[in-house]
C-alpha cells in the first residue's frame, strides 16, 4: 500500500508542481496593461459606460485576483458628469482563466460609489443607456456575452433628481449585493440604506431578468422594511410602452401619520392616523393604482371594498368600502366647537392644509357608527374632496332612535371656511338630538327636525357670529324640564303676590312642540313657538344670541279650561341667560297688577320716582328677574349727594 501510495503522490505532486511554475510564470509575465485594458473594455461590454481613472490601479494575481482601480469615474457616451463615481473599484477574477491568460471578470465590488440618477421631464434618465445594454449582453444567443454575477456596493451614495417633479432624493450608507447569476435568469438585489433619517432593510427579486431589463413581462418580489412602514408585492412587472404591475401588496404601520410625514406628505390636522393595515390586490398602470379585494384597518376601524389611486400631477383617491363598526371620534376629538371649561364658543383658527391636499371620492356604509358621543346605527355615506371643497352626504343613518339624512359642505377661501348644512331628523329623540346637537338638555319628545344653515369664519367663534338660515321642529310627547307650568300658573292665580317661590322645578308635559327660527348673522329669531299640552299652553316670541348662547324671549303661559277647552288665567313670563341653564320668571308687572292689594297702590302713584321704587320692593316678594335701573336714577344720585 505504501508502495502505491508513493507512485500516486509522484504525479499529483508533479501536477502541483507544474501549476505552481505555471502561476509563477503567470505572474511574472503577465501584461498588466492588457489585464487593464481589458477588464475596462469588460464593465465597458457590460454596463455601457466608459471607464475614467483618475487615481492609482492595483493588481493581484495570488493569492487573490483582483484589479482594484482607485478614483473611478464612469460616464455615458454622450454626457461629460459621470454617472457613477467610485473611491475604489475592485474587479475580481476568475482565477482558472487567468493561467489561461485569459482576463475574466467574476464580481465588482465598489466601495464608497456616488450614483446619480438623472430623470429628464420625458421620462429618461441618464441609466438608460446602461440598462440597455446589460439587456442586450445578457441575452441568449448575444455576441460577446459577458456578464457579472455579483456586484457589492459598500458604503454608498444614490443622489436623485426628477425634473419632471422638480423633487430630489438621497439614499446613505448604502450596502447592497446584486447578483444574477450566468446559470439562471433570475435576479436578486438586497441590502440596507438609509432615507430621510431611517434604516431601511430592502429586498429585491426578479423570475426573469433580462425579460425585466427589456420591458417584458417578469415576476417580481419585493419587501421594503422600516421602523415607520412596512412594504411587501409579490406578482409581475413589466415595463413596455408605461409601468405595469400586478400582484399582491401589504402595507403595515404602527403610525400612519408618522409615516406619511417620513414620506413628505402632510397628514391631516387632528387625531387619529396610529396603526394602519392594507393588504389587497394591486393593478399598477402608469401612475394609477387599483386595488381590488381590499382589506383595510385603521385606528381598530377594519374595512373591505376596493380602491384607486392616482397621482398625475394632483393625488386622488376614490374609494368603495364596507364595514362593521367604525369609530371616528379619534378623528373630530381635536375639533371642539366650545372653549375647554367655559361657555363661550371655541375661537381658535381652523387648520384647512388638509383640504387643499388631496382629491377624495369615498362611498362608505357600515353597521355601526360612533363620533363621539352619538351613536349611529347602520350608515351609508359620501365624501367628496375636490379643489380644496369638501362635500359630505348621508344618504340615510340610523341616528337617535330615528332616521337621519342630510349634508355638510366645507369650502375654502385663504382661512376662512364657508360652511352650508341640510340635514333632516325623522322620528328622533329630541332630548338626544337636541342634547348632542344644540347643548339644550331640557327637552324630550320624540319629533322631526330641518335645519338649513350657512356660515363663514375662521374660528368655531366665527360661524356661530355669522350664522344664517333656518330651523323647524315638530314633536310630540314629550317635556319641558326645568319648570311645571300647570302648577306655577295655578299657584299664582290664587295668590300673584304668594313669594318669590322656586320656579324651576318639575317639568311641563305637552302633547305638541312647534319651533320655527330664522337665523342671521347669529342672531335666532322665535317666527313661531308653540307648546300645547291638554292642561296649558305655551307661545314664545324673541331672540337668542348664538355667538353668546343666550335667551333673550318672552312668552305667555295659558291654563286650559277643562269644560271649555279655552285659555283661562294666563301669565306672561320671561326666558333670559344661558342656553344650558336659563332663568325662567313671570313677568312682574303682570302679577302686580292682578293682585289686589298691589293695582291701588301702583294706581295712586303717579310720580314715576316713586312708582319704581315700590315696584322695585313688590319685585323682591314676588321673586321678580332682572332689573335695570331707572334712566334718571344716576342723576338723582348726584343730586342727593351733600355740596
Amino acid at each position: 500500500m505504501a508502495e502505491r501510495m508513493k507512485r500516486l503522490g509522484m504525479p499529483v505532486a508533479a501536477f502541483f508542481g507544474v501549476a505552481a511554475l505555471c502561476l509563477v510564470a503567470t505572474i511574472w509575465f503577465l501584461n498588466r496593461d492588457a489585464l487593464q485594458k481589458s477588464v475596462e473594455a469588460q464593465i465597458r461590454a457590460v454596463t455601457g459606460l466608459d471607464l475614467v481613472v483618475k487615481g492609482s490601479i492595483d493588481i493581484s494575481v495570488f493569492p487573490a485576483s483582483y484589479v482594484s482601480f482607485h478614483d473611478v469615474g464612469l460616464k455615458g457616451g454622450m454626457s461629460d458628469d459621470p454617472a457613477l463615481h467610485v473611491d475604489v473599484l475592485t474587479a475580481n477574477l476568475r482565477l482558472l482563466p487567468l493561467l489561461l491568460r485569459r482576463f475574466e471578470i467574476s464580481d465588482v465590488m465598489m466601495l464608497r460609489p456616488t450614483i446619480r440618477v438623472v430623470r429628464d421631464g420625458n421620462g429618461e434618465s441618464n441609466w438608460t443607456p446602461f440598462v440597455e445594454t446589460i439587456a442586450k449582453t445578457m441575452k441568449p444567443g448575444a455576441e460577446n456575452q459577458v456578464s457579472f454575477s455579483e456586484i457589492r456596493i459598500q458604503d454608498g451614495v444614490l443622489k436623485y433628481q426628477d425634473a419632471a417633479t422638480s423633487s430630489t432624493e438621497t439614499l446613505a450608507d448604502i450596502d447592497l449585493s446584486l447578483a444574477w447569476p450566468s446559470i439562471s435568469r433570475s435576479f436578486a438585489a438586497t441590502g440596507q440604506f438609509d432615507w430621510r433619517g431611517e434604516r431601511i432593510d430592502g429586498s429585491v427579486s426578479a423570475g426573469d431578468f433580462v425579460a425585466l431589463l427589456s420591458g417584458e413581462r417578469s415576476g417580481l418580489k419585493a419587501r421594503l422594511a422600516s421602523a415607520p412602514l412596512k412594504l411587501a408585492f409579490d406578482g409581475a412587472v413589466a415595463n413596455r410602452t408605461s409601468l405595469m404591475m400586478e400582484g399582491t401588496v401589504t402595507v403595515d404601520s404602527l403610525s400612519l401619520r408618522n409615516a406619511l410625514r417620513w414620506t413628505g406628505q402632510q397628514p391631516p390636522a387632528g387625531g387619529g392616523f396610529g396603526r394602519f393595515a392594507l393588504k389587497a390586490r394591486a393593478n399598477v398602470v402608469g401612475g394609477s393604482v387599483a386595488l381590488t379585494n381590499v382589506n383595510v384597518e385603521l385606528d381598530g376601524n377594519v374595512a373591505e371594498g376596493v380602491m384607486t389611486f392616482a397621482n398625475n400631477g394632483r393625488q386622488t383617491v376614490q374609494a368603495t368600502l364596507a364595514a362593521g363598526n367604525l369609530d371616528f371620534t379619534p378623528y373630530i376629538s381635536t375639533v371642539r366647537l366650545l372653549a375647554t371649561g367655559a361657555r363661550d364658543w371655541n375661537r381658535q383658527l381652523f387648520d384647512l392644509n388638509a383640504l387643499s391636499a388631496t382629491d377624495l371620492d369615498m362611498r362608505l356604509s357600515a353597521a355601526k357608527v360612533t363620533v363621539g358621543p352619538t351613536r349611529l346605527g347602520r350608515t351609508a355615506f359620501g365624501a367628496n374632496l375636490r379643489n380644496g371643497a369638501l362635500a359630505l352626504s348621508v344618504g340615510e343613518a340610523q341616528m337617535y332612535g330615528g332616521i337621519a339624512r342630510g349634508s355638510l359642505g366645507i369650502s375654502r377661501a385663504d382661512t376662512v371656511a364657508d360652511v352650508r348644512a341640510q340635514f333632516q331628523l325623522t322620528d328622533v329623540d329630541l332630548q338626544a338630538a337636541a342634547g348632542e346637537l344644540f347643548g339644550i338638555s331640557k327637552l324630550s319628545g320624540r319629533g322631526n327636525l330641518n335645519v338649513s344653515l350657512v356660515a363663514s369664519g375662521s374660528s368655531p367663534f366665527g360661524l356661530a357670529s355669522s350664522l344664517d338660515g333656518t330651523a323647524t321642529l315638530t314633536g310630540h310627547d314629550g317635556a319641558i324640564s326645568g319648570f311645571n307650568v300647570e302648577q306655577l300658573l295655578k299657584r299664582l292665580e290664587r295668590r300673584p303676590l304668594s313669594g318669590a317661590g322656586n320656579f324651576r322645578h318639575g317639568s311641563t308635559p305637552y302633547d305638541s312642540i312647534t319651533v320655527s327660527v330664522k337665523f342671521a348673522d347669529g342672531i335666532a329669531t322665535a317666527e313661531d313657538i308653540r307648546v300645547e299640552s291638554p292642561t296649558s299652553r305655551l307661545k314664545l316670541t324673541g331672540t337668542a344670541s348664538v355667538p353668546a348662547r343666550e335667551y333673550d324671549m318672552k312668552g305667555v303661559a295659558s291654563l286650559i279650561s277643562a269644560s271649555s277647552g279655552n285659555p283661562g288665567f294666563e301669565l306672561p313670563f320671561v326666558v333670559q341667560g344661558p342656553w344650558d341653564d336659563p332663568l325662567i320668571f313671570p313677568d312682574p308687572e303682570s302679577l302686580i297688577r292682578r293682585s289686589p292689594a298691589t293695582e291701588p297702590l301702583l294706581d295712586a302713584v303717579k310720580d314715576k320716582k316713586t312708582r319704581d321704587a315700590v315696584k322695585s320692593v313688590i319685585e323682591r316678594f314676588t321673586g321678580g328677574g332682572f332689573r335695570r335701573p331707572a334712566p334718571d336714577a344716576a342723576p338723582a344720585a348726584e343730586a342727593a349727594k351733600p355740596n
